[in-house]
């Protein structure tokens, strides 16, 4: 009975390892599953800006073409420089005339603050003359009718008087004079640091004619050349920021237990399966738009691969490529990532 047992049990042992190593092959495939999720539902990402002119005017130069990668401070186009130049003339001119006049009227203070202190004498002096006549003419009055005082003599007092007065005003008129130069001084002073700002504008618009890279990078939806009107404020095309690379992987919330900033990750792409680059978690997503709800506008909407049945919802994670080829990454291309936090 022993005897004819033993074959079928040696029958059966391979049988048995099989089974016990695809037990274990699967609990292993679970565990690195648990331990390093990994996704095939990512996209290559990068940061793009669009490409606006600060001020408006034709594009005279467009050293670029589409697709072409630039470096930072590279000249991506320049817009008519001309009217820009001449409003910084303009300005410099009504500058120069301006101090001119500023100067001349500065000499003409001068000289009359050196002729103020004769000019307050004679104030007193035309001033003490006027009390002095009127004092004539007065103690005159009363006695012309008494016989005291000739008419001659009253007449004489009156044009003494009226002369004292006048050379009062005239004095007066010097010292107001003296004052009035003074504030407009201070005035062409104020004027002339309004120019001084117009000037400083007319030099940032005449930079801002020629417009540079800000990083290095690649043109992108570029769709004019030489002779258009750019206007300020409205994008002309793309600029791809290529010295940076994302990955946004979407995850089941179901491995994002143990996911964080910091956490190491192995990207390929598609362009190239053969080739595993190093990434770094950079951020996890905090919120996703369910289907068929309603929440805030603007958070990413991620379908669910199968309607029937109760799914885990999946959530991006940005991943920061460390090595990236930017000869074989390219935005929205498809790619895969595996976490190994």
């Amino acid at each position: 009975m022993t005897t004819s047992r033993t074959p079928l049990l040696r029958k059966k042992w391979p049988l048995l390892a099989l089974v016990l190593a695809a037990i274990l092959a699967l609990i292993l495939v679970i565990w690195q599953l648990q331990t390093s999720p990994e996704t095939n539902d990512a996209y290559v990402y990068a940061d793009t800006i669009d490409v606006v002119p600060e001020v408006s005017g034709r594009i005279v130069e467009m050293p670029i073409r589409d697709n072409q990668r630039v470096k930072k401070g590279d000249l991506l186009f320049r817009i008519d420089p001309r009217p820009y130049q001449a409003m910084l003339d303009d300005a410099k001119a009504r500058l120069t005339t301006l101090d001119a006049q500023i100067m001349l009227t500065q000499r003409t203070i001068k000289a009359q603050e050196y002729n103020a202190q004769s000019v307050a004498a004679a104030v007193e002096r035309a001033r003490a003359l006027v009390k002095q006549t009127t004092s004539t003419r007065t103690r005159l009055e009363p006695l012309v009718p008494q016989g005291f005082a000739s008419q001659e003599d009253l007449d004489q007092a009156r044009t003494a008087e009226k002369a004292a007065r006048a050379e009062l005003e005239a004095t007066l008129l010097q010292a107001r004079q003296a004052s009035a130069a003074v504030t407009g001084v201070d005035a062409m002073v104020a004027q002339r640091a309004g120019i001084l700002a117009q000037i400083a504008l007319a030099e940032l618009h005449l930079e801002f004619t020629e417009v540079r890279a800000p990083f290095n990078g690649v043109v992108v939806a570029l769709k004019t050349t030489v002779g258009q009107y750019a206007s300020a404020l409205k994008p002309v095309f793309t600029l791809l920021d290529d010295d940076r690379w994302y990955v946004i992987a979407n995850f089941r919330e179901t491995d994002l237990n143990n996911v964080r900033p910091g956490v190491a990750a192995r990207i390929t792409v598609m362009t190239n399966h053969n080739r595993t680059f190093n990434g770094v978690v950079d951020s996890v997503g905090s919120g996703v738009l369910p289907e068929g709800g309603s929440v805030i506008e603007g958070l990413p909407l991620i379908q669910k691969s199968i309607n029937w049945v109760h799914v885990s919802q999946r959530f991006p994670v940005k991943i920061a490529v460390s090595d990236p080829d930017p000869a074989l990454f390219r935005m929205g291309a498809s790619a895969s990532a595996v976490l190994q936090p």
